[in-house]
């Protein structure tokens, strides 16, 4: 499927741009399906909140059991002082993750629509298993930070092999939080691991003390694509988003995926005991 330049940007870069590789009758198809899990979601059920920037202190017992779950996770600023909703329920929610490309007949045919397979292979990856999903909202004016990270702190495996495929289901623009990557930064070493920790819940652990490129710093660049792009991410390239302050939505779609051949260990956060992963 790509061509022998994208391959080569892929292996400079750690990361492509796909304009228009997804129909947007697909993208408005996943996103009612959205609206429609939204809908049938108790917001009275938990409040679990996402926030990146000190998950390891916020990881209960609704994130670590999504690995085979669709779980519904808030925007921190959804709450006012007296943990009250700031906005209606629908319009504060984060995320909802991270089996619904198993679980949900619509986000499993969207994930495994031609010409995923072939792009994946055409990358490398000899046995690809989908490992974790999460429909993204950045909801306007609340839509919070993504922190720079790489993917393969929360999706480790020996050797590394995690592959994002992240899909604009709306315009993404500076304006409404589109990412942000370090072109070239797959080459540096992984920081950092995300783990379940011996005592109960989770822990960051620095493998390496080489500072990340930040949000707002030169060495992050701008990835503003139209809906039905598919932006594709190495599993040690640097990335992030800023808040969305903007009054318009940035539904985005990702799909982690890793080699079969690779060693999954025990203490990820995400474990899928009841689903084996399965392909495409």
């Amino acid at each position: 499927m790509l061509t022998q330049q994208q391959v080569s940007d892929w292996e400079r870069d750690g990361f492509l741009v796909l304009p228009d590789l997804i129909d947007p009758a697909r993208c408005d198809e996943l996103i009612k399906r959205s609206e429609e899990l939204v809908d049938a979601f108790d917001p009275a059920s938990h409040r679990s909140i996402f926030r990146t920037e000190q998950q390891e202190r916020v990881s209960d017992g609704t994130f670590l059991a999504s690995g085979s779950r669709i779980e519904f996770f808030w925007e921190n600023d959804a709450f006012d002082d007296n943990d009250d909703f700031i906005v209606e329920p629908a319009k504060a929610i984060n995320k909802f993750g991270h089996a619904q490309h198993d679980l949900d007949p619509v986000f499993s045919a969207f994930s495994r629509q031609d010409p995923l397979p072939e792009l994946v292979a055409d990358l490398g990856m000899a046995d690809p298993k989908l490992l974790q999903s999460m429909l993204i909202f950045k909801q306007p004016k609340i839509g919070g930070e993504v922190g720079s990270h790489q993917d393969a702190t929360f999706l480790y495996t020996d050797p590394i092999t995690v592959i994002g495929l992240w899909f604009a289901l709306e315009d993404a623009t500076i304006n409404n939080g589109c990412l942000f990557a370090q072109p070239g930064g797959h080459r540096g070493p992984l920081r950092e691991r995300f783990r379940r920790a011996d005592e109960g819940g989770t822990e960051f652990v620095a493998l390496d003390s080489t500072a990340l490129p930040q949000l707002g710093e030169p060495d992050l660049v701008p990835l503003e694509v139209t809906k039905g792009t598919c932006v594709v991410l190495h599993g040690l390239l640097p990335h992030g988003s800023h808040p969305n302050t903007s009054e318009a939505s940035r539904l985005a779609y990702s799909l982690h995926l890793i080699d079969g051949a690779a060693s999954y260990p025990d203490d990820n956060w995400l474990q899928r005991p009841e689903m084996p992963l399965a392909g495409f």
